[in-house]
């Protein structure tokens, strides 16, 4: 069947044009260009640990939204989170030093292909959550197994020379373990505080380093409430990389290194186009980091972008599109998605997740993870949105981990992105999700037929 609809794309996780500061980056740019002595420093290479302007501007920013002492020596800055965890891998890993890369799933679908390309293909493992987040127990039993497997292996030669396993500027690790914790991409799950608390130990307890993908953290409203500039609580979970920090030093970590690094970015919050973000841990760590080979041969990430961020944060003008701008619309978008799948999904048997941190009446993020409930698989059901709706899906496998797949499936569930598309094309997409399953279900046997003939399956 063909279609003529009008194209909504609900995979697409970018911000709509609203939801950019174009206006405040090119004021910025134009006060940063408009002095010889300031634009001559702005375009050399800069310090590997990225402009102190915006490193002690982020740390005013941060350190009180989560209860910390601002301190820049935590802080540099990145090209980005994707970017930063290529260099988080070439500084704290080795291939035949680090055995495992634990992921949590349903997981974000871009991140498996960073750590495969960083010679880690066949090495991820899923690790399933609930309704708090990490289920710790089952991580724990696997980490149990999966030491008493590898135990025959523990003696193989690393790669690096061997003052650069633990030296001055170098840690490496034996576990990794990603994952978004607050309003996570797909889930939408942010991680109670104690699953944080518990994910911390067990990295100490196992020498895993925790690469906590932030991106998330300031973008989170209450449900029902206006959004304003003072956040509760329980907006406001510390990190895991805080929670690291106040636990003192580990044993087998006596230079400091820490166990977990927070890697945050600019991209949800004035654009991707920035390709800026920042890193946060140990000031230790930090300095490893902050030596990673490339940022030493061509300087700071993003030397120009973080001059015109600077300005933006210095002056509070990002601060304030945030709480005034960027929170209030994705409040309004997810409230026009949640509505529009209350009408015309949940009746169908499709069932979803109100809050993001259990218990609270607050969410955040991007995303809504949708299970539907139908005997079809998402991925046909993808398939056939796409082919007669122009309806533009990520179905559940999509987010599955790469190489242990089978661990975590995830045949009956959807992301749907509410940042994207305008928001009056929000709920003709859902409504037309709806009368898709609808139509499905009264010709079960056309659609079973197509699902076994077709190679949409």
């Amino acid at each position: 069947m063909s279609t003529t609809h009008k194209q909504i794309n609900f995979l697409r996780g970018w911000p709509s044009p609203g939801l950019l500061p174009t206006h405040l980056l090119s004021s910025a740019c134009q006060r940063v260009l408009a002095n010889q002595d300031e634009y001559t420093e702005m375009q050399e290479y800069g310090s590997c640990h990225g402009l102190t302007r915006l490193r002690k501007g982020l740390a005013n920013w941060i350190g009180p939204h989560y209860g910390v002492t601002p301190d820049p020596e935590r802080i540099c800055i990145t090209g980005g989170a994707s970017q930063n965890l290529v260099c988080i891998l070439q500084c704290f890993s080795d291939v035949n030093y680090t055995r495992a890369v634990w992921v949590v799933a349903p997981c974000y679908h871009l991140g498996c292909g960073i750590f495969e390309d960083s010679g880690f293909a066949g090495r991820l493992h899923a690790v399933p959550e609930d309704d708090e987040g990490i289920d710790l127990p089952i991580f724990d039993r696997k980490l149990q197994e999966f030491e008493k497997q590898d135990k025959e292996k523990r003696d193989q030669k690393v790669m690096h020379p061997a003052d650069i396993v633990y030296n001055e500027y170098r840690k490496l690790y034996r576990h990794l373990i990603y994952t978004v914790p607050t309003c996570s991409n797909p889930s939408g799950l942010t991680m109670s505080l104690g699953r944080r608390e518990g994910l911390v130990k067990l990295a100490r307890k196992y020498d895993a380093l925790i690469i906590s993908d932030d991106v998330y953290d300031l973008l989170q409203w209450p449900l029902a409430a206006p959004v304003t500039q003072d956040r509760q609580a329980e907006l406001r979970l510390p990190r895991l990389c805080d929670i690291d920090l106040s636990m003192g030093l580990s044993d087998d970590d006596p230079h400091g290194f820490g166990h977990a690094v927070s890697n945050a970015s600019f991209s949800k919050l004035s654009g991707p186009s920035v390709r800026t973000g920042w890193a946060e841990a140990s000031p230790v760590f930090i300095s490893g980091l902050a030596r990673t080979a490339s940022t030493r041969s061509g300087g700071a990430p993003s030397q120009l972008c973080a001059a015109m961020l600077a300005e933006v944060v210095e002056n509070g003008q990002l601060q304030r599109f945030v709480d005034e701008t960027v929170r209030p619309t994705l409040q309004r978008r997810h409230r026009l998605m949640m509505d529009a799948i209350h009408t015309y999904l949940l009746p169908l048997g499709a069932r979803t997740r109100v809050s993001s941190l259990n218990g609270y009446e607050i969410f955040g993020g991007y995303f809504v993870w949708l299970e539907l409930g139908s005997e079809s698989s998402t991925k046909f059901i993808a398939d056939v949105l796409k082919t007669e709706e122009n309806i533009i899906v990520g179905h559940g496998n999509l987010f599955v981990v790469h190489g242990d797949e089978r661990s975590a499936i995830f045949d009956n569930s959807i992301r749907l992105s509410f940042s994207w598309e305008a928001e009056q094309d929000i709920e003709d997409g859902i409504r037309r999700i709806g009368q898709l399953i609808s139509r499905m279900n009264r010709n079960r046997e056309h659609y079973l037929q197509l699902a076994s003939t077709s190679n949409m399956s």
